[in-house]
């Protein structure tokens, strides 16, 4: 399943007006975590659980939005530190 079908199902979005959105969501993610050094060409469950935190922080206007920034946080910080996550390059 495609990361966007399955942010959509994890949002509990049936429609694809949203499409779009989310995927920049998705996007935004990536980079965000690339920024941050973690890895994302490869999508195991843990950095996909990662974006899909991300991407319901920033979809609409959640209740829970502070809860979600911690996780993503959390998440992030764990990715940044955990052995095979990061590509820093050789020598750095």
């Amino acid at each position: 399943m495609a990361l966007l079908d399955t942010c959509k199902t994890a949002m509990r979005v049936t429609t694809d007006a949203y499409d779009t959105e989310i995927q920049e969501y998705i996007d935004a993610a990536q980079l965000d975590l690339g920024i941050a050094g973690v890895e994302t060409t490869t999508l195991d469950s843990l950095v996909s659980k990662a974006i899909m935190t991300y991407v319901r922080m920033s979809f609409g206007a959640p209740s829970n939005y502070d809860k979600l920034k911690a996780a993503y946080d959390e998440q992030k910080a764990q990715l940044m530190n955990a052995t095979g996550y990061t590509d820093w390059g050789v020598g750095v």
